[in-house]
């Protein structure tokens, strides 16, 4: 773990942050060059869109596809406040983005959330990736007693 890796990760919490000031579920994400710059920043907007799909992740990668060439992107990182959800996994896979970095584990978003929730779709993202041919680097759970603070008392 890197200094860089624990300090974007504290800020996709600080985004996931604002998301759930907005009203909407505590989830942030940020795209980071390779030399460490930031290009882009999402939060999730499921509840002000509305829309079920507008995760921070894929809100970012809609943002990043368009902006930029497949090629550029397989040299960047996304950080994110907790683990890429199956469907958001999906979608840095087909950008091309080859780094993932993440706060709280999924594991430890369901054991706060409850494992009987309709909506549990079990599936870490390292096993979503895994499923391709390209290899993708899954850095996490980083600073996982500091990720799960934005989720305090939300999930209730």
């Amino acid at each position: 773990m890197s200094f860089d890796d624990k300090y974007y990760v504290r800020l996709a919490i600080e985004i996931a942050q604002r998301a759930r000031e907005k009203g909407n579920h505590p989830f942030g994400a940020l795209l980071v060059d390779e030399h460490g710059k930031i290009l882009l920043e999402a939060e999730n907007t499921v509840v002000t869109l509305p829309d079920i799909t507008a995760h921070a992740e894929i809100n970012l990668i809609r943002q990043a596809s368009a902006r930029f060439e497949s090629a550029y992107l397989e040299k960047c990182s996304i950080y994110t406040s907790t683990e890429p959800c199956p469907m958001c996994s999906g979608a840095i896979f087909w950008s091309n983005i080859r780094r993932v970095v993440y706060g709280l584990s999924i594991t430890g978003l369901y054991d706060l959330v409850g494992w009987d929730a309709d909506d549990v779709l079990n599936i870490p993202c390292r096993k979503v990736f895994a499923q391709g041919h390209k290899h993708i680097n899954v850095v996490g759970p980083l600073l996982e007693e500091e990720a799960i603070i934005v989720h305090a008392g939300f999930w209730i």
